[in-house]
């Protein structure tokens, strides 16, 4: 089947968080949405009709996860990651936001300190404030064009009361695929000090470059036994908003304080559509997916091959997983403040601010590459513009 990913939809009208605020925050209904990971492209047909085949049955009363909810996903996992798990180690979460926040809730106690390795997606450490925890920040090392983990750094910040280690793999927002030897490093400190490794991989069907995603719980017996993996079809299927994901806990301990967060939330019944949805995308949405990935890595060429071509002083770093680009805006010799305004403010392209990650970021700018090339290409075509003009007056 032929799937158009060229074909642009109007979104402003369908309530989207992507779209519907652009002229309220900006000021202008102008401004090109590139920032939020959120696709603009329509989820496969079989997703969109399985859903379509349950919202026809009148009653929509609460759900149950059905038997093949659950072998859905230990099928994908095994055919997409080589990972082979039991049914009974998965543990519904109505997304991977709120199931590192059950992470902090079930592995530490108020006061306790949690490590997030910044820079790094801006609800990590919501979750850790907002829980009353502590958060230590072990910051990624950047070698030329590509990030490390600090392995000495981290073993130095650890101590009695550091509890979790909340993970992103693939990294987001830097795009790294992390290689098997940085994950069994990994592990091995947490697992020395009794730290335990919560792996956000909802990325991890998104894979642009040449290295496989490795799923950390893999890597060594250690490792089954300290990590807590987030999983959700969400960002490979563009289902969101249908509020579905899962952890995956082997350690029958961890396991069960996970679902004990879970249930004291009191939100342990899933979405109806969610349910479906998930069904249908992990076992009929494979060929979908290889096209979107092909149809990424075009935009990413094209993104990559624009900026070297006509906007020397910026550059791409290499993708490796997402579809969100991080963009190396510090050739410019401009604020952060000053970079804001002439992405948000002057070329009218809304993109996430490298501030927002914390520790890093400053100097960068996220853009989210999953939409019609011809979008992709407007905002590049904006942002040479404004960049022009900047150059223009000595900067």
């Amino acid at each position: 089947m032929d799937y158009d990913f060229d074909q642009y939809y109007d979104r402003a009208s369908t309530d989207s968080l992507k779209w519907a605020d652009r002229a309220k925050r900006w000021g202008s209904d102008d401004v090109l949405p590139l920032w939020v990971a959120d696709m603009d492209f329509a989820c496969p047909p079989e997703v969109v009709e399985a859903v379509k085949a349950r919202a026809a049955h009148p009653i929509y009363g609460y759900p149950q996860r059905s038997d093949a909810w659950y072998s859905a996903i230990v099928s994908w996992i095994k055919r997409r990651s080589g990972w082979k798990i039991d049914p009974s180690w998965i543990v519904y979460s109505p997304g991977v936001v709120p199931a590192f926040n059950f992470a902090v809730q079930a592995y530490t106690e108020p006061g306790d300190k949690v490590i997030i390795q910044p820079p790094v997606y801006y609800p990590f450490p919501k979750a850790i404030l907002g829980n009353g925890r502590t958060i230590v920040e072990n910051p990624l090392i950047l070698e030329g064009k590509r990030y490390r983990m600090d392995f000495e750094g981290l073993e130095r910040l650890i101590d009695s009361r550091t509890k979790l280690l909340i993970f992103c793999s693939p990294h987001n927002p830097v795009g790294r695929v992390w290689e098997r030897d940085e994950l069994k490093r990994l592990v091995e400190i947490c697992s020395k000090r009794g730290v335990v490794l919560a792996s956000d991989e909802i990325h991890s069907d998104l894979i642009l470059g040449g290295r496989a995603h490795t799923c950390t719980a893999t890597v060594s017996e250690e490792a089954t036994r300290v990590t807590v993996t987030l999983g959700a079809p969400n960002k490979t299927f563009n289902t969101a908003g249908l509020t579905m994901g899962y952890a995956i806990v082997p350690d029958p301990k961890l396991r069960a304080a996970f679902a004990g967060a879970v249930e004291s939330a009191g939100i342990n019944v899933s979405n109806i559509f969610g349910n479906v949805a998930l069904e249908a995308a992990y076992t009929k949405g494979e060929a979908w997916l290889e096209a979107l990935l092909a149809y990424l890595r075009g935009n990413l060429a094209f993104l990559d091959g624009f900026i070297r071509a006509r906007l020397p002083k910026l550059s791409v770093f290499p993708l490796e997983g997402t579809y969100l680009a991080w963009i190396d805006c510090r050739g410019l010799d401009v604020s952060d403040g000053e970079l804001i305004d002439l992405f948000m403010g002057k070329a009218r392209i809304w993109v996430d601010e490298g501030t927002m990650f914390g520790t890093g970021g400053s100097g960068f700018m996220r853009v989210n590459i999953a939409c019609p090339r011809a979008l992709l290409a407007e905002a590049a075509a904006r942002l040479e513009k404004v960049v022009a003009a900047l150059d223009s007056r000595g900067r």
